[in-house]
């Protein structure tokens, strides 16, 4: 019987909007199988002029592709984040090399929080809160606990949460990256 080659695991991105503010937070922890690779990688990006924050799960070198082909969508449609995450969703789903990465990603504006994924989903969500990889279903429900809760903040929320999702996640560490931006 042949063995398996271990799989890349985790992450855990959470992003949160709140009284002006968006933050996407994302852990440092890089898994392969049962070892951990490297507890400090940077998984929350600015990209456009940093007029946008990314977070991603999923594949390094999968993630900067996506990255680099939403930058350009942005470049085409400037200030349009939701139209710029469709044209490359569309391309993800269909182009051939696109097809076979393996990421998901948590983007933001000042307007907008989306969730993309390689199946083609382009989803905002109805509370301002998206979690993705891992260990982002624990960061979630930690965040829409904290979030009705007044005196803390989009960045609170954002960094409690991911705290509490490395308590419970063996592929989500304390090393967390936050960016954040004022809100429209």
């Amino acid at each position: 019987m042949a063995e398996e080659m271990p799989v890349w695991h985790g992450t855990t991105i959470l992003s949160v909007r709140k009284g002006g503010k968006v933050a996407i937070a994302g852990d440092g922890q890089v898994s392969l199988g049962p070892t951990v690779i490297k507890g400090t990688a940077r998984k929350v990006r600015r990209i456009a002029g940093g007029s946008v924050i990314v977070g991603f799960a999923g594949a390094t070198a999968d993630a900067f592709a996506l990255f680099e082909r939403l930058e350009a969508k942005l470049e085409q449609y400037p200030g349009q984040l939701a139209r710029a995450s469709v044209e490359m969703a569309k391309e993800w789903r269909t182009d051939r090399y696109l097809r076979r990465l393996e990421a998901m990603m948590a983007v933001a504006d000042a307007t907008t929080s989306l969730t993309l994924t390689g199946v083609g989903d382009v989803l905002e969500p109805d509370d301002g809160l998206i979690g993705i990889g891992s260990g982002g279903g624990y960061a979630l429900s930690a965040a829409r606990a904290l979030l009705p809760i007044e005196g803390m903040d989009a960045e609170t929320i954002a960094r409690r949460s991911v705290e509490i999702a490395a308590e419970i996640c063996v592929y989500t560490n304390t090393n967390i990256i936050i960016e954040s931006m004022d809100t429209a």
